[in-house]
């Protein structure tokens, strides 16, 4: 039987709300390499876009 994840809010990683840290959590990643990604994004003209709607 497979163990099914489910994407939660780091209860460790929490530098704001931990949804970050739970985004690399579910996926085995680091925690800063995430929210490096998740800024570095917020720069590119698509994202807010896609954020507004």
């Amino acid at each position: 039987m497979t163990k099914h994840k489910k994407l939660t809010r780091s209860r460790d990683n929490r530098v704001i709300a931990g949804v970050l840290g739970g985004i690399a959590n579910y996926f085995n990643w680091d925690a800063t390499l995430v929210r490096i990604i998740f800024v570095v994004l917020g720069f590119l003209p698509v994202l807010p876009g896609i954020l507004v709607w």
